[in-house]
This record gives C-alpha cells, structure tokens and sequence, in this order.
C-alpha cells in the first residue's frame, strides 16, 4: 500500500520532498551532486555570497537547475541591512523571490541575531519576498517572526554545524504547537536519527548541511537522511502509543 501524503505549503510554493538540502563543505562539486541526487530533495540551499567557486565556475553549474528549486540563503550576514541587501541580489540575479533569511549576531556561535533577524523579515515582507526565516529555538521569537510575515519558521536544532541534534525537544514542540506556518527544523543534524526525531515531533521539514557533507560517504547519507525524512514524517501522521511506566501486555489476559 503506497502512502500519499499532503505537499508541502511555502508562501505559494509547493513541494513533495520535506528535506531541503544545502550544497556548501562538499569535498567536491561532483560528490555534491550526487549527494542531492541520493537526497530525494527538491529544494537546496545556495549562499548567495559564496556561489562562486572560482572566476570560471559557480556552485550553480553542478545543480540542475530545471530539477531543484533554488533557495538562495544570506549566511554570513551578521546585520539586517546585509541580509536585505544579499536578498535584493539573489532576486534581481534571477534565483528566487523566496529567501532563506539568516542574520547572526556572533561568530564563534553562529547563533542568530533576533533584533536584527525580525528587523530584516519585516522589510523583506514588505518587499514581497517569500522568507523562510532561521532563528533560535525561541517559541516567543519564532511566534514574533511569525507575526512579522515569516512564510516559514526554521528553529535550530543545535548550533549550526555541531551534529548534536535537537537538544530541547520542548522548545520544538511549543513552537508547533502554536505556529500557523510550517516548521522546518534548520541546522544541527548529526545523522539520520536527527532527522527523525524532528518529523516525529510533527515538523514540516528539515534542512541540513553539514550532516551529509561531512559525513564520511555523503552520497550514503544522503539516503539515509532521506529515509529518515520520511520515515519520521509517516510516523507523525500514524500517531505513536502513549509511554507507559509499567509493562502492558500485547497479547490478550484471557482466551477468547
């Protein structure tokens, strides 16, 4: 029996696969690319300003651009203004009106900035982009992005980059529960394991990067990332058994 789930909903964009994928620290274009052909994934991630790989070649010429949804990032912006200017950029080059917003406010953590970072939403709003906003694990700020015109949320699992999961599974779980918006779980992810626990805890999707390019086969991972993607996603949707204390015995007490 094959398992048809609903698409996923951004601002007026659809997509079937939940995992969005980056394409930066590959050991090489080509290992890039076939780790997102093993991914399943319709969306990857580019940073705008580090698209070039040298002044003959460009990240955009191993990704085929007629199969994969271009989300274009602004990692490295560490002010609003930056990150509204790297935006307006990615659009007028012709890669996307839909824009994953990223402002940091400190270097060694990679933590974002929540002034800046709601500073920046509100004028990309306003200006008609599609963002897809990454932020702490705030429910209070994530509910102000929200309120702000954010088309999605994506609360970090962890520090960018630190393969530790999601380390308050509490914090994820608030945030759902009062988003109208889709989740997406950004950054963080270790293993497929990772990917899991987030669709299990009813997120919309998951982007990563570093869990695969990092990962010692990034083709294999890829594929377990997917596989997890959908398997936590269909065991959300089935509904798991409550956690019991004490034994509770799966056969019947007594004969029929």
């Amino acid at each position: 029996m094959e398992f048809v789930d609903k698409k996923l909903k951004i601002g007026k964009f659809e997509f079937t696969s939940r995992l969005f994928v980056g394409t930066g620290k590959y050991p090489s274009p080509d290992i890039m690319a076939q780790a997102l052909d093993a991914s399943g994934a319709e969306v990857v991630t580019v940073a705008v300003r580090r698209a070039k790989i040298n002044e003959s070649e460009s990240l955009l010429d191993y990704i085929d651009t007629k199969r994969y949804v271009i989300l274009p990032n602004t990692a490295g912006c560490y002010s609003a203004d930056e990150a509204v200017r790297v935006a307006r950029l990615a659009r007028e080059t012709g890669l996307s009106e839909m824009i994953k917003l990223e402002v940091l406010g400190d270097e060694r953590t990679l933590l974002p900035d929540p002034v800046d970072t709601l500073k920046a939403t509100t004028v990309l709003v306003k200006e008609g982009f599609t963002v897809l906003v990454y932020t702490s694990d705030d429910p209070i700020v994530a509910k102000r992005l929200e309120d702000a015109g954010a088309a999605c949320v994506m609360p970090a699992g962890s520090p960018i980059g630190s393969g530790q999961g999601i380390l308050n599974r509490n914090n994820i779980r608030m945030i759902l529960e009062s988003a109208k918006v889709p989740i997406i779980v950004d950054a963080g992810v270790g293993t497929a394991s990772d990917v899991t626990i987030a669709m299990e805890l009813g997120s919309e999707g998951v982007l990563l990067n570093t869990g695969i390019a990092h990962a010692k086969d990034p083709v294999r991972m890829a594929k377990a990332m997917k596989l997890a993607c959908e398997s936590g996603r269909l065991a959300y949707l089935s509904g798991r058994i409550p956690k019991r204390l004490y034994a509770k015995a799966s056969s019947p007490e007594k004969d029929f």
